[in-house]
């Protein structure tokens, strides 16, 4: 017999997860310089992601840091990559975790790309007050 309440309880879970996976990815960034860093909420958007965490680096070498650092620490957490773009570029690295998709874009990409605009209607988290909640 299945129990719906137990069902949810997983789901809220899993959602609670997400979000502080995101938020840990917008923080790494945050601490690896990267620019203008922001966490978009699709959940009520579109099933296939959770949320995207969207920074700028300055620099191929900085993008790759990020990018490292956020596998190294996802993967502790016991999130494993399902996916990886554009490592061996200069202007956009895509990690995909399932629920959380990272996008670390130079400048130039950032603004062809316009994530922000492309997903307009996704509410942006406040990662650092979700952090500061976390810690308390």
């Amino acid at each position: 017999m299945n129990n719906p309440e137990s069902h949810q309880s997983v789901a809220t879970d899993q959602g609670q997860r997400s979000l502080r996976h995101a938020c840990l990815c917008a923080k790494i960034a945050d601490d690896y310089k990267g620019k203008d860093t922001l966490v978009l909420d699709l959940t009520a958007i579109t099933p296939i992601v959770d949320y995207f965490v969207i920074t700028t680096g300055s620099s191929r070498r900085q993008m790759h840091a990020v990018v490292e650092e956020v596998d190294r620490v996802l993967e502790s957490e016991g999130s494993r990559r399902i996916g990886l773009e554009g490592y061996s570029g200069n202007t956009w690295i895509l990690q995909d975790y399932g629920d959380v998709v990272l996008h670390v874009f130079s400048s130039e990409a950032r603004e062809i790309y316009d994530l922000e605009h492309l997903w307009a209607d996704a509410p942006h988290i406040d990662w650092r007050t979700e952090i500061e909640a976390e810690t308390r």
